[in-house]
C-alpha cells in the first residue's frame, strides 16, 4: 500500500515527520518497506509562459519560443510538438541540473541561441512517458518554483500489508491507525452512507449468485464529459505509481485508494437493455478484458453481465465491450461486495492479479460500498460535469450483523502484564473505531466494526490494546516457568536417529514439498487400481506441478537425481524422511504416514571423506548393507530379506527385495526399471529404498547394554551345503538362528555358487558359523557335536546335503 504524507494529512491531523510516521506505523504492526522523497532535484525548475512561437529557420522540427519567467524574457529553442503560445510549461534555466544529471547550458542549436530548456513531464521524472511539453494548469504562477506551483514537495511511504489487515489497504485505514496513536479522529470525505432503493426505473440489477455477491450497488450519471483529470488528482495517482487515464477511471482508482473499495465504471450505452446480471460463467465462456486478452472462464467464476453478454469479470477486471471511452456520455458506477474466496479462486485460475482483486480477496468492508459509491459519484459530478439520474440501486442479500466479543480487563492486564483500567481499555479501542459498552466492573461488550474482519476472539482485542498502548510502554517481565524435563515424541526421536545413521553412512538428506504433480503416478506406471493413485487434490496449488498431496517419496527424490545429473553431479546418495498422504474415508483430514525414502546412483562413498569404495557403481548389496546397518543401529532384530514375489511397476523385477519384521513388512528396496528412469529423464542406473517408519515407532527397541569382553576365544567353522535352487540362502541362516543352538554366536553367508560340478536345480551355499562360550575354551569335540546338529537341521529342513570339497 503506497500513500504520501500530505495525502494522509487530509484524513487525520498529525505532526510527525515522515521518518517518525514510519516508525509509528512499524510499531503498530504495519511493516514499512520504503520512505521516499518525491521528485527530488526540481527545486530550480521554474514555471514559464510561452509568449510567442515561430518556426526555426534552419530546422523543420524545431521552434523558436519567446518565454517569460517572471519578469524576465528568454529565447528558447524547442522541439516539442505541442508547444503553443500562451501555454504554461516548466523551464530549466542555464546552470540547472536535470534529474537525469544533464547540466543545462546556454547554447546554440542550428545557429539560434537557446537560453534554457522547456521540459516534458518525463524529463522531470514526474511521468514515465510523455509526448511533449508538460502543459501546466493556469493556476500556476509564472516564475514560481515548479515544486511549489504543483505542490510536489511530498514523501511517499510504502507499507507491506499482512493478509489479515485488509482495512489498511486504504488511506482511511492507515489514517485510522495513525489516529489511534495520536488520539485525533479521522476525517472521512463521506461520513453518512446514502439510502438507496432496491430498484431503479432507469436500469435493473439482478443477482443470480448471492453467495458470491452479497451486495451490489450502482448509480447512473449522465452528461459525463470524458477528459484529462485535474492536476491534483493526477499528482496523487502519479505519486503512488498509477498512470492517469481519464477523469472517470482516475476517480475510481482514487476512491479505491481512499476507501479500499474497488469501483468500476461502465459505459451505460454499451449495456444491453440497461440490465445488470450478476451470475456464474458458463463452462468455456469467454470474455475480452481491458488488457486486450481473451480469457476462457470456468463455471466457478463470477461475471457481471448485461442482457446478452458478459461485460466484466467480477472483482478482477472489466471487459473491453463496456469500457469508458472519449465518446462516453453516460456512466454506470458499480460498487459491490464480492465473496473473498470467489475472487481469490478466479484471480489464481486466470493468473490475473489486479489492485481490485488484491483488495476483494482479502475482504473489504461490506458497509463501505455506499460510502465509496457516494464519494466517487460526487467527484464525477465535480470533475466531469456530470448529473445524477436517480438515487441508484442497492441490492443487499445478507450482510452479516456485527459480531459481539466480551473483553475482560483482568484478562487483558494478565496477558500484557499491565494495570490498565476498563475505562482506559475502552478509550484505546475507541480511537480506532471499535465501540465498547461496559457490562460489569470487569467486562466490556465490544462491537466489531465491519472493516475489521480479523477480530474474532478476545485475544485479538487484547492484541489491539497492546498495539495502541505501545509495545515500548509494556515493561518486560519474566514468567514463572516450572523446571521440568521435556518429553519428546517417540516418532521424533526415531526420525532424528534414522537421519543421523543415514548421514553417517554418507547419504545426504533431501527435503521436498509434500505436494507434487498428479502425472507422477503415470510416470511410475502405477496400475489404475493401485492405492498409491488415490491422491488428495489441492484446491489452490502453488504451481501446476504441485496439485496433489504425495503418496510416496520416490518422485521427489527422482527429480532430485535428475536435477543433479543435469549439473554434472553423477554420484548421488540421497534420503528423505517425510509424510505421505492418502484419503481417509469418513474423515475430513487425510491419513498420514511417515516414510524413509532413499535413492542411490553412480559410485558409493563419493563426497564422504570417511568412506571409500573405489570406482565401482552402486548395486543391490550396498542397499542391503545400508538396511542392515540402519536396523542394527536402531536395535531391531529379526529382519528377513526376501526376493519380492511381485515387485512394483516402477522396479526391476529381478532386483527387488522386501524387508519383513515379525510385526509386518517394513519396506522394500532394489533397482528401478529402465522404463521408469526414462520417464524422469535419467540415463544411469538408480537404486531406491522405501521404509515405513511408523512401523518402527511401534516396536520395542532393545536398548544397548554393556557386556564385558569375553576372555575365551571364538571358533569359526565353514560349511558348504547343496540345497534346491528355490531355497533362499537367507532362509537357511534364519532357521539356524531361530533354533538357538548352544554355542552358536552368529552365522554369515559368504558365498552362493552355481555351475560346474553342481547338479541342475541345485546350488551351493557357503556359511561361516562362529561358536563361542563365556565359560571355557572350546575344543573340536565340543564344536563338532553342535556343528553336526546344524548340518542335520539343514539337510532335514531344506533337503540339502553336505558338499564334498
Amino acid at each position: 500500500m503506497k500513500f504520501t504524507v500530505n495525502w494522509l494529512k487530509k484524513y487525520v491531523d498529525f505532526d510527525l515527520s515522515a521518518g517518525a510516521l514510519a516508525d509509528r506505523l512499524t510499531m503498530l504492526g504495519l511493516e514499512v518497506d520504503a520512505v521516499q522523497s518525491l521528485y527530488p532535484g526540481l527545486e530550480h525548475i521554474k514555471v514559464a509562459r510561452i509568449v510567442s512561437v515561430e518556426k526555426h529557420p534552419n530546422a523543420d522540427k524545431l521552434s523558436l519560443c519567446d518565454v517569460m519567467v517572471g519578469e524576465e524574457q528568454k529565447r528558447i529553442v524547442c522541439g516539442a510538438p505541442n508547444v503553443r503560445a500562451g501555454m504554461l510549461a516548466p523551464i530549466a534555466l542555464p546552470g540547472c541540473q536535470m534529474p537525469s544529471g544533464l547540466l543545462i547550458k546556454k547554447s546554440k542549436i542550428r545557429g539560434e541561441t537557446s537560453e534554457g530548456m522547456l521540459c516534458s513531464g518525463a524529463e522531470l521524472g514526474i511521468v514515465s512517458d510523455s509526448a511533449g511539453l508538460m502543459d501546466l494548469p493556469e493556476s500556476c504562477h509564472c516564475g514560481a518554483s515548479l515544486t511549489a506551483a504543483l505542490d510536489l514537495a511530498d514523501t511517499m511511504i510504502e507499507v507491506d500489508i499482512t493478509p489479515n489487515r485488509a482495512d489498511c489497504t486504504s488511506l482511511l485505514g492507515i489514517a485510522r491507525e495513525v489516529g489511534g496513536v495520536t488520539g485525533n479522529p479521522i476525517k472521512p470525505p463521506v461520513e453518512t452512507p446514502p439510502i438507496l432503493p432496491a430498484t431503479s426505473s432507469n436500469f435493473s440489477v439482478e443477482i443470480l449468485a448471492p453467495d458470491a455477491c452479497p451486495r451490489y450497488a450502482a448509480r447512473l450519471l449522465k452528461n459525463v464529459k470524458i477528459g484529462p483529470s485535474p492536476w491534483w488528482l493526477k499528482r496523487l495517482l502519479l505519486a503512488v505509481g498509477l498512470r492517469p487515464i481519464n477523469n472517470v477511471v482516475d476517480i475510481t482508482n482514487f476512491v479505491m485508494l481512499e476507501y479500499g473499495q474497488p469501483l468500476h465504471a461502465f459505459d451505460f450505452a454499451k449495456i444491453g437493455e440497461g440490465r445488470i446480471v450478476v451470475r456464474k460463467a458458463q463452462p468455456a465462456e469467454t470474455i475480452s478484458t481491458l488488457d486486450g486478452t481473451e480469457r476462457t472462464l470456468t463455471d466457478e467464476m463470477l461475471l457481471i453481465c448485461d442482457a446478452k453478454k458478459a461485460i466484466a469479470i467480477a472483482g478482477v477486471m472489466g471487459g473491453e465491450n463496456s469500457e469508458v471511452t472519449a465518446q462516453t456520455t453516460e456512466v454506470l458506477l458499480e460498487s459491490a461486495y464480492f465473496a473473498p474466496t470467489s475472487i481469490r479462486r478466479t484471480s489464481r485460475a486466470l493468473k490475473l492479479s489486479t489492485d481490485a482483486s488484491y483488495r476483494f480477496e482479502r475482504g473489504i468492508d461490506p458497509q463501505g460500498t455506499l460510502l465509496a459509491l457516494e464519494r466517487a459519484a460526487k467527484l464525477i459530478v465535480e470533475c466531469c460535469g456530470a448529473e445524477f439520474v436517480d438515487d441508484g440501486v442497492d441490492c443487499n442479500h445478507g450482510i452479516a450483523e456485527p459480531a459481539l466479543i466480551h473483553l475482560r480487563a483482568s484478562q487483558t492486564c494478565k496477558r500484557l502484564g499491565t494495570s490498565l483500567t476498563i475505562e482506559e481499555i475502552a478509550s484505546l479501542l475507541a480511537r480506532i473505531g471499535i465501540t465498547a459498552a461496559r457490562l460489569d466492573a470487569d467486562t466490556l461488550q465490544v462491537t466489531v466494526p465491519s472493516f475489521r474482519i480479523d477480530l474474532e476472539r478476545e485475544i485479538d482485542l487484547i492484541e489491539e490494546v497492546a498495539r495502541l498502548k505501545g509495545y515500548n510502554e509494556i515493561h518486560p517481565t519474566l514468567p514463572a516457568v516450572p523446571m521440568s524435563l521435556s518429553c519428546q515424541e517417540p516418532s521424533f526421536i526415531l526420525r532424528r536417529k534414522v537421519a543421523n545413521i543415514m548421514v553417517a553412512l554418507g547419504v545426504f538428506e533431501a527435503i521436498n514439498y509434500s505436494f507434487n504433480a498428479a502425472r507422477y503416478s503415470s510416470m511410475l506406471g502405477l496400475a489404475a487400481d493401485d492405492p498409491l493413485r488415490e491422491q488428495i487434490t489441492i484446491v489452490n496449488p502453488l504451481a501446476d506441478d504441485q496439485g496433489v498431496m504425495r503418496t510416496m517419496l520416490l518422485p521427489g527424490l527422482l527429480e532430485n537425481i535428475r536435477h543433479n545429473l543435469n549439473r554434472q553431479t553423477n554420484d548421488i546418495s540421497l534420503f528423505e524422511i517425510g509424510k505421505v498422504f492418502w484419503p481417509h474415508t469418513g474423515h475430513e483430514l487425510p491419513r498420514e504416514a511417515i516414510r524413509l525414502g532413499a535413492v542411490f546412483s553412480g559410485r558409493p562413498g563419493i563426497g564422504s571423506p570417511m568412506l571409500h569404495y573405489g570406482d565401482r557403481a552402486f548395486d543391490i548389496y550396498d542397499l542391503k548393507g545400508v538396511a542392515e546397518v540402519l536396523l542394527s543401529q536402531l536395535g531391531i532384530k529379526g529382519a528377513q530379506f526376501c526376493k519380492a514375489d511381485s515387485a512394483p511397476s516402477y522396479a526391476d523385477q529381478d532386483e527387488w527385495l522386501t524387508v519383513t519384521l515379525p510385526t509386518g513388512q517394513l519396506g522394500s528396496f532394489g533397482k528401478l526399471a529402465q522404463s521408469t528412469l526414462k520417464e524422469f529423464g535419467i540415463k544411469q542406473a538408480v537404486y531406491s529404498m522405501d521404509f515405513d517408519l511408523d512401523l518402527l515407532t511401534t516396536l520395542a527397541i532393545d536398548k544397548p547394554l554393556f557386556t564385558p569382553l569375553s576372555k575365551f576365544p571364538s571358533v569359526s567353522w565353514d560349511l558348504a551345503v547343496l540345497v534346491p535352487e528355490e531355497t533362499g540362502a537367507g532362509t537357511i541362516l534364519q532357521a539356524i538362528m531361530a533354533k538357538n543352538f548352544p554355542l552358536v554366536d552368529h552365522v554369515e553367508i559368504f558365498d552362493v555358487y552355481r555351475g560346474q560340478n553342481i547338479s541342475a536345480g541345485m546350488k551351493s551355499v557357503a556359511l561361516s558359523i562362529t561358536y563361542h562360550s563365556d565359560e571355557k575354551t572350546l575344543d573340536d569335540k565340543v564344536v563338532g557335536h553342535v556343528h553336526e546338529q546344524v548340518v542335520e537341521l539343514i539337510c532335514t529342513l531344506f533337503k540339502g546335503q553336505l558338499r564334498e570339497v
